[in-house]
């Protein structure tokens, strides 16, 4: 008996690779927003899509850890070595949006997509600005680090929210092309709709 790949998981994997090479044209700059990325979307999308708990999660993360890789050595010059400091932190939080998009998206539909994407969102701009604010961040007014207390995680909030906007914008634009495509996709082929 000839094992083949399931066109689904093929048809999945490409919208990922399509995901991480957006990104790394985004932070070579040749998009004029910062931040505006296809990571949120693509973490949605993988934990709505893939039928398999571990490949819902796997293949983002791969693909964020391959994308970091090759912009660190290619884009940065290994700059910031081979991965840059709190990627730990990038990680979990974008776990977090798979969980997102494995839980919340049991039904895909416009409302629930912009929904959870807006979550994600919320999610992404409070922990990861939090992350810097706990590893000694720096008030931008005043280039002195952030104070330990309310006032100082406020400041690191309104530094990080034109990345938290920018962000949204990308996780809503690229969760329309991912979701509507590869919904468009299965309603062409049927066989794609077969869980991988």
């Amino acid at each position: 008996m000839k094992n083949t790949l399931n066109p689904r998981l093929l048809t999945l994997l490409c919208f990922m690779l399509a995901a991480a090479l957006i990104r790394i044209l985004n932070v070579a700059q040749l998009s004029p927003i910062s931040n505006f990325t296809p990571l949120g979307a693509m973490a949605l999308f993988s934990g709505a899509y893939f039928s398999t708990r571990w490949k819902a999660f796997a293949f983002p993360l791969i693909t964020l850890f391959i994308s970091d890789l090759l912009i660190n050595a290619v884009i940065y010059q290994g700059r910031y070595g081979i991965i840059y400091e709190g990627w730990y932190w990038v990680y979990g939080i974008f776990a977090l949006i798979v969980f997102y998009g494995k839980v919340l998206l049991q039904k895909i539909n416009v409302k629930n997509v912009v929904l959870v994407a807006v979550i994600a969102t919320l999610s992404h701009w409070v922990l990861s600005d939090g992350s810097v604010w706990l590893s000694g961040g720096i008030d931008l007014r005043t280039g002195l680090p952030l104070t330990r207390d309310w006032t100082g995680f406020v400041q690191c909030l309104t530094q990080g929210a034109p990345f938290m906007r920018n962000f949204l914008a990308g996780t809503l634009a690229y969760s329309a092309l991912l979701f509507g495509g590869f919904e468009v996709l299965k309603m062409r082929f049927p066989k794609l709709a077969v869980a991988e």
